[in-house]
């Protein structure tokens, strides 16, 4: 079975929003996340209001007429965010370092690829599909260092980690793209600053 990578536009992921419900539930159903499948349903529901903000990018993948992945990615906005965990990361980084980094920056808000599409390269694909033309390079995301899978990937790509511990029970650790200016000090992989 094939896997194609795409770029969409809001519109056109909004079509897919079963596919991307249905990968965004087993996705995330297993360890580190744990989330219950109803969980898909507020995502897709948040997914509505996140395609209007400034800079949204997407990208799907599909097999035989399915979705098997997708990603989502915005401009994080100069005002840097106090909801979700954004107030913990600007709480781990410090106001110098979030300005810098974070603001104004593409911030890979989402991956999630289905089990069944697992080492066939489709997160790698999907990930450079929506960061690969960050503005100056200036691309970040956040994730729990529980999610080993996913953390290989990142490093794998070039991502590094920002060697800040992000208070909470999540585990979050701040990665700053393979282009991101930021990511000078930081050490691939390593999490040295």
């Amino acid at each position: 079975m094939t896997t194609g990578v795409e770029t969409v536009g809001p519109e056109e992921l909004l079509r897919y929003a079963g596919g991307v419900r249905d990968v965004y539930a087993r996705a995330f159903a297993e360890p580190p996340w744990n989330e219950d499948p109803s969980a898909a349903d507020g995502y897709v529901r948040r997914l509505a209001r996140d395609v209007l903000r400034p800079g949204f990018t997407a990208a799907v993948s599909m097999s035989g007429g399915a979705v098997t992945g997708f990603a989502t990615a915005w401009i994080t906005p100069a005002a840097f965010p106090a909801d979700r965990s954004y107030g913990q990361v600007a709480e781990a980084l410090g106001p110098e370092r979030t300005r810098a980094w974070l603001c104004g920056a593409l911030e890979v808000n989402e991956l999630a690829v289905a089990p069944e599409a697992h080492g066939a390269g489709v997160g790698a694909s999907l990930l450079e599909a929506v960061a690969g033309r960050a503005p100056g390079g200036r691309c970040w995301l956040l994730t729990s260092v529980r999610a080993e899978a996913a953390l290989r990937l990142y490093e794998r790509t070039g991502w590094r980690r920002v060697d800040v511990s992000v208070p909470g029970k999540a585990a979050l650790v701040v990665l700053l793209g393979p282009g991101h200016p930021g990511g000078a000090g930081v050490e691939a992989g390593t999490g040295g600053r």
